[in-house]
């Protein structure tokens, strides 16, 4: 190998290193799913195309690499960089070096070695080394799909542990999913159930199997009465995992949308899956203003009772009225007190309610437990901003319902001034998420008088609906240049601004 070559090797392995560090970010923040790297460096080129221009010159230099030595240099640096304007650090959210990573970086690792030696046989080590540069998304890809039989058998010891102790302290389990609403109808469930029970409620967004078996591997202390455990999910069987161990005596549905539909594929699939929290419950807690959820309710048969939450039947068991300033709540019926607007969405509101019915509270315990509920944070919460403005922060909604209710309180909040909605749009949709985004933009231009697009993942979608309104339509890069056009243009006393969602900055 000459001192050349050996410069290139160096360049090209350096250059998998940034690369490794950037995709192994992604991978992380994409809950380690198989494909998710690769797609995501797609969406970077199909939003960015400059990405897509320099990565095909990036290949056409690393397949040159071969009889072209310096053209393996350059293939090296630039396929270091790319894609342009994802940080290998992160800007918003770093790289954690968990065991899991760590691991999955050791697995890349391997795979590299197996290609290095494989290609190195046929094409030389160096022209290895240099292909691989533009393919280190597809490689972590791999080495995440490989690692799988490994990270399940690493996690049963954690799942038996909780199981013995969950057999230990038997507490009644609550199991909650949902498109969306899961944690807020969680929150709400909690603070009802603590006038009565000794209450542990599955803390932020432990919702899936190992976050679940850490909160009663670490919190659940003798005593405990009720868990109350939120349960996520990104397909078909990964409920009924959690379900089959945890043995939820309730379960709750609180909606079906839209939100990971490309993971899902439909809604009719999206049903099938959250359904599966049903299996086994004595009482099923179900949001029946959702037609879906309606229909399941007429078909989980008499081995189990439902409780129907409403905001809209007041026929429902769960009746809760969110058109007043004062939220009227009725049970069978009868009217047991109100809540106040602060506790947010009136179906969530009804779900917990539910839950509380479902085990055996009664009036009065309701009462004492309603005028505590607050919906939980980043959730459409008004705050009185730095500059004066009124800032509705909502960044925690990422579907169509929260993002109308959302808009629903821009036009009602009071202020003599300028209404701005600052939005990167609604994300893993599928097929559904241009149509979505565009339509959420539309609306907020007959809202607001001016829309700021954020990043470019749903810029198309977002300036084609705004522009079918009067509203002007800005485009920033990120939520932090957004702040600073708010600034430059006076925002301030009188003004109301909503933040609606807000993407990681693995999103383009």
């Amino acid at each position: 190998m000459t001192a050349t070559e050996g410069v290139v090797l160096a360049l090209a392995l350096g250059s998998v290193g940034v690369s490794g560090a950037r995709w192994l970010r992604v991978a992380q923040r994409e809950h380690y799913l198989p494909g998710s790297v690769a797609r995501f460096q797609l969406l970077w080129m199909i939003r960015r195309p400059e990405n897509a221009v320099l990565w095909v010159v990036g290949l056409g230099s690393a397949v040159s690499a071969g009889w072209a030595v310096v053209a393996g240099a350059a293939a090296a640096v630039l396929n270091a960089l790319l894609p342009l304007g994802l940080s290998p650090r992160g800007r918003t959210s770093r790289l954690r070096w968990t065991w899991r990573l760590r691991r999955l970086a050791v697995a890349s690792g391997a795979l590299l070695g197996a290609w290095l030696g494989l290609g190195g046989w046929v094409f030389g080590l160096v022209a290895a080394a240099v292909l691989a540069t533009p393919f280190v998304a597809v490689l972590v890809d791999l080495a995440t799909l490989v690692t799988v039989p490994l990270e399940r058998r690493l996690q049963r010891p954690f799942l038996t542990r909780a199981r013995r102790r969950l057999a230990e302290v038997a507490p009644v389990v609550v199991a909650i999913t949902g498109s969306y609403g899961k944690t807020s109808t969680k929150e709400h469930a909690a603070t009802l159930l603590g006038a009565r029970f000794a209450v542990l409620a599955s803390p932020a967004s432990f919702n899936n199997a190992m976050g679940l078996a850490r909160t009663v591997n670490e919190h659940l202390v003798d005593g405990t009465e009720v868990l109350v455990a939120e349960m996520g999910a990104y397909g078909p069987g990964e409920i009924e995992a959690m379900r089959s161990w945890l043995g939820p005596r309730v379960g709750v549905i609180t909606a079906i949308g839209p939100v990971h539909l490309e993971r899902f594929g439909s809604l009719e699939a999206t049903l099938a899956a959250k359904a599966e929290i049903l299996r086994g419950v004595e009482v099923a807690v179900l949001n029946v203003d959702d037609p879906r959820l309606l229909a399941l309710a007429g078909g989980l048969g008499p081995g189990i009772r439902v409780v129907a939450c409403s905001a809209t039947d007041r026929g429902a068991d769960v009746w809760v009225d969110g058109s007043g300033e004062q939220t009227e709540v009725r049970v069978g019926g009868e009217p047991v007190g109100s809540v106040p607007p602060e506790a947010g969405d009136a179906t969530n509101v009804a779900c917990a309610i539910g839950v509380a019915v479902a085990l055996g509270l009664g009036p009065d315990d309701l009462r004492r437990g309603l005028g505590g509920l607050r919906r939980a944070g980043h959730r459409r919460e008004a705050v009185r901003g730095a500059a004066g403005a009124v800032v509705i922060d909502d960044t925690y909604n990422a579907n169509p319902a929260g993002a109308a209710a959302a808009l629903a309180l821009l036009r009602e909040v009071d202020g003599d001034g300028r209404r701005v909605v600052v939005t990167p749009g609604m994300v893993e949709m599928g097929r559904a998420q241009r149509s979505a985004n565009e339509r959420f933009a539309q609306e907020a231009a007959a809202v607001a008088d001016e829309v700021v697009v954020v990043g470019r993942t749903n810029r198309a979608a977002l300036r084609a609906g705004a522009a079918r309104g009067t509203a002007r339509v800005s485009e920033v890069a990120t939520r932090e240049g957004a702040v600073e056009l708010l600034r430059d243009r006076g925002v301030g006393p009188g003004d109301v601004v909503l933040f609606e969602n807000d993407l990681p900055d693995h999103y383009p």
